[in-house]
């Protein structure tokens, strides 16, 4: 019998370098190697509307992405890499208008058309409230420039994707199956509602608006249960398509995803683990025909450490050669048709998600429902937590099966690290591009953004012209703040549902400590939206009996200062995942010393083990990373502190 194998899916690297060029020549690399479409990071202050050289950027420039501040950047970052030709994804959001209103410009020069231009904007904001941080603007106006971006894609570049809904990041803060699938449906259908009510897109378009919004979703090592959670989503998607918005073309029904497995569920302790742990978490979003991803992007097996080398993202792209190339996965058609097992599973995730749905609905939509829906991730993030402190819920090399052999991946060697020079380098970079640019030219652009902003008109023709004109993206996000104003999250914590179980020993110990319970100050530091390990430490330690005052992300270390001189805590913890401690810790120090503040002062995020003893001679009490996981522990710990601190 002759089989026709079906194609792979496109393949894809999550990766960047330090600067524009440097990640340029990382992208030609893989691409060499045969990836088959680009997936860009950008860095914090890029994401967050700063330019290198604004105060808010400090020690995060290059940290975590790629930084893009003006089109000469965009320019070196696709040298060489023709726009009408590659598939691009880009991972921005609350300024994704910006950053696609440079990559068209970029194109046009080259002489292409938005129309040829292929690719993706992650472009979700509801996620950024819940889980990941890197938003701007309160909800309505980061909606509507959502939909400025549909609408004007749906007319001028209708084969890019403007909207990729990411359960991704869901998950990662502590989503069930359910709650992913519903709580990404429901901003879906929050952005498809305004899109069809805005008046920019016609009733004739909405099939093709609907056929441009794809998802990213996570892949965790529950494989069986992600394989028919996905099978579960194609069927929700088709509904939500047919019922609610009338579309009957089956091409635009198609549920159109791209994958990354799950990057913070790989472990610092035991790394190697991680290589199997990709691979079978790869295997929930391809083996199912019916409900197999479009593009999938792997993380390396080194990402719990630090940077990942090219040797290591080539390691994670020749996984899925191998399994598209050298295996028969291709040939059949959905292996999974007709399991009683998996269509069992898919009914149960489809039945609760829906109910979840209808929930998330009956409160008016994820848009207005993101301070209930961020409590009830902090809350199922909390039990995931406690599953493993107990042990319930094994990781291999974590809390169970410790006992290792050293490994011959470690060393110093195995992770890049970003030149600290790379911030002064890029400050000097866009000092001399502003000194470059027709004055009058960018006054006019500037003031044409503004104008659309505040009278209701799309803002991506300003943008576009803007980019053109040589505007920086801390330029644009002055303006949209300016006009939109800046919102500060939920942190879900006091919403949370608490629970003391394995913390019993550390109640009693803050419940018999001389002067009350301990105060304790929770910050996060820089332009890190990261905050899962920052709530759930705050959790336990209100779970604890503690008093815990944490408002939430994106502090400036002077505002920490100033905090924990009125607060007066016991004891003061600083959460960077980023990379950018030993730039952000010293800071907030020399502020705590200024206000006269003594209270001892942790640190926990991703910090390499070489950075432990720096921190140290700065005068930290404690480090802690992601292997640190016994929560009753470090609530000891901080409680211990607290009595040394006030001993006389």
């Amino acid at each position: 019998m002759t089989r026709t194998n079906d194609r792979p899916w496109m393949m894809r690297t999550y990766s960047w370098h330090s600067s524009a060029d440097a990640s340029n020549e990382l992208y030609r690399t893989n691409l060499a190697k045969g990836q088959t479409g680009l997936s860009v990071a950008f860095d914090l202050p890029t994401q967050t509307g700063y330019d290198p050289d604004s105060a808010m950027s400090k020690g995060e420039v290059g940290k975590v992405g790629v930084p893009v501040a003006h089109l000469g950047h965009m320019r070196s970052l696709l040298d060489q890499i023709p726009p009408g030709q590659m598939n691009t994804s880009m991972t921005i959001n609350a300024t994704a208008a910006w950053l696609l209103a440079l990559y068209v410009a970029n194109a046009e020069e080259q002489g292409v058309s938005p129309a040829e231009l292929r690719g993706t904007t992650q472009n979700d904001i509801v996620k950024e409230y819940l889980s990941r941080g890197t938003y701007i603007f309160p909800p309505g106006p980061s909606r509507r420039l959502i939909v400025d971006m549909v609408a004007w894609c749906a007319e001028h570049a209708p084969l890019w994707n403007p909207m990729n809904v990411c359960s991704y990041h869901l998950q990662e803060a502590g989503a069930t199956p359910e709650q992913e699938i519903a709580y990404s449906m429901a901003t879906a259908i929050g952005v498809l509602d305004a899109v069809r009510d805005s008046g920019q897109v016609s009733p004739e378009q909405f099939t093709q608006v609907f056929g441009s919004i794809s998802f990213f979703v996570h892949a965790g090592i529950r494989f069986v249960e992600e394989v028919c959670k996905l099978r579960a989503m194609t069927d929700m998607w088709e509904q939500i398509g047919r019922e609610r918005y009338g579309v009957t073309d089956a091409k635009a029904l198609r549920f159109r995803y791209g994958v990354q497995v799950n990057s913070l569920g790989l472990t610092e302790a035991q790394p190697e683990n991680n290589v199997q742990r990709i691979v079978l978490e790869m295997l929930a979003v391809t083996l199912s025909k019916r409900a197999r991803a479009r593009s999938v992007q792997l993380p390396a097996w080194n990402e719990a450490l630090g940077l990942p080398r090219p040797w290591d993202q080539q390691w994670s792209l020749r996984m899925q050669q191998v399994l598209a190339f050298e295996t028969d996965l291709l040939e059949y058609d959905d292996i999974f048709d007709g399991s009683t097992v998996i269509e069992a599973r898919t009914d149960e995730l489809r039945t609760a998600a829906q109910a979840e749905l209808d929930d998330v609905l009956s409160m008016g939509g994820a848009f207005e429902a993101v301070e209930t829906l961020k409590s009830r991730l902090v809350t199922s993030m909390a039990a995931r937590t406690r599953r493993i402190e107990t042990g319930e819920q094994i990781v291999v090399g974590v809390n169970d099966f410790v006992e290792t052999a050293e490994s011959p991946l470690g060393g110093d060697e195995a992770i890049l690290k970003v030149d600290p020079a790379i911030e002064r380098r890029l400050a000097a970079d866009i000092a001399d591009w502003r000194s470059a640019r027709d004055r009058s030219a960018i006054d006019a652009a500037i003031a044409e953004l503004r104008r659309a902003a505040e009278s209701g008109d799309n803002v991506m023709p300003a943008s576009i012209a803007l980019a053109r004109a040589g505007g920086t993206t801390g330029e644009w996000g002055d303006v949209m703040r300016s006009v939109f104003g800046e919102y500060r999250a939920p942190t879900g914590v006091s919403g949370a549902t608490g629970s003391a179980e394995g913390l019993g020993e550390v109640v009693d110990f803050v419940k018999s400590m001389a002067g009350g319970p301990p105060k304790f100050l929770v910050a996060k530091p820089g332009l890190d939206g990261h905050s899962n390990g920052a709530e759930q430490i705050a959790v336990a330690a209100r779970d604890s009996g503690m008093e815990v005052v944490y408002s939430g992300i994106r502090s400036t270390p002077e505002q920490i200062a100033a905090s924990a001189r009125d607060e007066d805590p016991d004891v003061i913890g600083l959460s960077i995942l980023s990379g950018s401690h030993l730039d952000l810790v010293p800071d907030v120090l020399g502020h705590l010393t200024d206000m006269g503040v003594e209270a001892p002062v942790i640190v926990g995020g991703i910090i390499p083990e070489d950075d432990r003893p720096r921190l140290a001679e700065m005068g930290i009490a404690a480090v802690y990373t992601p292997k640190d996981f016994e929560l009753a522990k470090i609530m000891r710990d901080v409680a211990d502190l607290a009595i040394t601190h006030r001993a006389p």
